[in-house]
């Protein structure tokens, strides 16, 4: 790897109800009746962000564009990147090619339309392109992507051999960087330090530690969050017990644990990173 080191801030656009694999009051067809929260977190989201001056890739669905445009146009506005995190929060392996490409295309338009340049980044719902979905890579570089950031090196949704910095795919259509998220490893297993229950877990002092180790081996760390963790009144509905803990579990004070952990790394977006050629 070469270049300067740069961390990254991701943060996935979707509604709290945007659940993979849930029916019942969570099912698609009623998204539509439920409360929107999306306008009001990722407000106080691009807030946080303009306060510690970090610009960040937001992942954006384009079920959320289609609905709030001015949502883009806020998140342009305030410098960060805009990146394609699929249309219905979908999981790449129960898609088929014909259908992601679909998906892709459908996305980018919409998001074009809400003002974002063509998106060059994508990321997977629930970090889905994975082994059960290697064919994903080649139609992302055949739309014409630069980057995917959906390869988690965890075991429930990904596989611990994975790499763990960022790298390259080669594909029939083109080179695609893969930037994973951070994992660190508790009790001999990895879990996601990075994002999710385990940053929200965990001390900002230790995640602070970790990257800054990571740093001086040359690694840029990626974190991931969503705007509905750091709701001060998030909605609750009844979930399968592994959904409800890794939704609900320790929700609480996570946007000071984030705010910690803003005021002492550097961030910037994926993008620029990639364009400039400091990848690998």
């Amino acid at each position: 790897m070469t270049g300067p080191v740069r961390n990254f801030l991701t943060v996935d656009i979707e509604e709290w109800f945007h659940v993979c694999g849930v029916g019942g009051v969570l099912a698609p067809d009623r998204w539509p009746t439920l409360p929107s929260r999306v306008e009001f977190t990722t407000d106080l989201t691009l807030d946080l962000l303009t306060r510690h001056g970090v610009t960040a890739t937001f992942f954006v669905l384009g079920w959320i564009a289609d609905r709030h445009p001015r949502l883009v146009e806020r998140i342009l506005q305030a410098g960060h990147e805009v990146a394609s995190h699929g249309w219905a929060h979908r999981r790449v392996f129960e898609l088929d090619e014909e259908s992601f490409a679909e998906e892709l295309t459908r996305t980018n338009a919409t998001l074009e339309e809400a003002g974002a340049p063509r998106p060059i980044g994508f990321r997977a719902p629930e970090w889905s392109i994975n082994d059960r979905a290697p064919w994903a890579l080649a139609v992302l570089a055949r739309a014409g992507f630069r980057y995917d950031s959906s390869m988690s090196p965890l075991r429930l949704v990904g596989n611990p051999r994975y790499l763990q910095v960022p790298h390259r795919h080669e594909t029939a259509y083109g080179t695609l960087v893969e930037v994973p998220p951070l994992v660190g490893r508790r009790l001999g297993q990895q879990f996601p330090l990075g994002g999710g229950w385990g940053l929200r877990m965990s001390r900002p002092a230790t995640v602070i530690r970790e990257i800054e180790a990571r740093n001086r081996r040359g690694e840029p760390v990626t974190l991931f969050m969503h705007p509905w963790e750091i709701d001060p009144q998030p909605p609750r509905v009844t979930l399968p017990w592994p959904l409800r803990f890794s939704h609900y579990f320790r929700l609480s004070g996570f946007a000071e644990r984030l705010d910690d952990i803003l005021a002492h790394v550097a961030f910037g977006p994926i993008g620029d990173w990639v364009l400039k050629g400091c990848g690998v």
